[in-house]
């Protein structure tokens, strides 16, 4: 895992990733989840994105309110825009190494093989 740090230098496949990451926003700040702290590290490969989120699972304060609903939406729009259309496998962490968010292809089909008579 790289941790994130803005104004790093970043190799050209981390560069594209976190482009699109700027482009999901944190509903609670209202800025970029780059820009807001949400993002602590990720590890790009050929097939795999791994990401980090700056937060605990498990504590109380995320589990309840609107920071398990902020973070929620957050995980959801990261598989989302990596899943099958960059990315083969998508996690994405908390803090404490604790999946959070999982999305692997079995190898079912890929993206460029669903029609509607195949789903």
């Amino acid at each position: 895992m790289k941790v994130y740090m803005p104004g790093r230098e970043w190799p050209e496949h981390y560069r594209a990733v976190l482009n699109e990451l700027a482009g999901i926003i944190d509903p609670v700040t209202g800025g970029d989840i780059l820009d807001s702290g949400v993002v602590a590290g990720l590890e790009v490969g050929d097939d795999t994105l791994k990401v980090w989120l700056n937060f605990e699972s498990h504590a109380e304060y995320n589990m309840t309110g609107e920071s398990a609903i902020a973070y929620s939406k957050i995980i959801g729009d990261i598989i989302e825009r990596f899943a099958l259309v960059k990315f083969q496998n998508v996690y994405v962490y908390d803090l404490k190494n604790n999946p959070v968010g999982v999305f692997e292809n079995r190898g079912r089909y890929t993206i460029e093989e669903v029609t509607p008579e195949r789903v």
